[in-house]
C-alpha cells in the first residue's frame, strides 16, 4: 500500500475529466516506482465543498484506465464533511448553511477548516511476487 501519495490540487480550475487524468498519472507514476504489475485500489479523499462529483470521476476513470496497470482498479471515495472554525470564540462546527453564524456565539467570522480537500490518500498495488503468491 502506498500512503500519502500526492495532492490532486484544486488550485487550478479543473473539472472531472482533467482531474481524473491527473489522478491516473499520479497512480501510474507511483505504481511504476513500486515495481507494481497491477493497481487494485485507489483511495480518494473528497471534500464536500471540493466541487468534484464521485460518479463523474468514476465514469472518466473507467474510460481512462483501460489498457493500463490501473485497469479494473476500484476507486474508494472517502468523503469529508464541511467544517468551520469561529474566528471569535474558536468553536468548530459542521457547516450547516452558508451565511449561518457560529452555533456557540452567533459570530459570522467563520473560516472553512475542512471540506475543501481532494487528494489521493493511498494506492494499493500488486507486485510480480504478490501475483505469483496468489496463483
Amino acid at each position: 500500500m502506498i500512503n500519502s501519495v500526492q495532492s490532486a490540487s484544486r488550485d487550478t480550475p479543473m473539472h472531472e475529466l482533467p482531474i481524473t487524468q491527473h489522478i491516473l498519472e499520479i497512480v501510474l507514476r507511483h505504481a511504476q516506482q513500486a515495481d507494481a504489475v497491477r493497481v487494485t485500489d485507489i483511495y480518494l479523499v473528497i471534500g464536500q465543498l471540493s466541487s468534484y462529483v464521485d460518479e463523474s470521476i468514476q465514469f472518466y476513470w473507467d474510460v481512462l484506465c483501460r489498457g493500463t496497470l490501473a485497469e479494473g482498479a476500484q476507486l474508494h471515495f472517502e468523503p469529508v464533511k464541511a467544517e468551520v472554525a469561529c474566528q471569535t470564540c474558536g468553536a468548530r462546527s459542521p457547516l450547516a448553511q452558508i451565511g449561518q453564524g457560529c452555533p456557540q456565539c452567533g459570530s459570522l467570522r467563520l473560516k472553512v477548516v475542512a471540506g475543501e480537500e481532494f487528494y489521493v490518500r493511498a494506492i494499493r498495488v500488486l507486485t510480480a511476487d504478490e501475483v505469483q503468491e496468489e496463483a
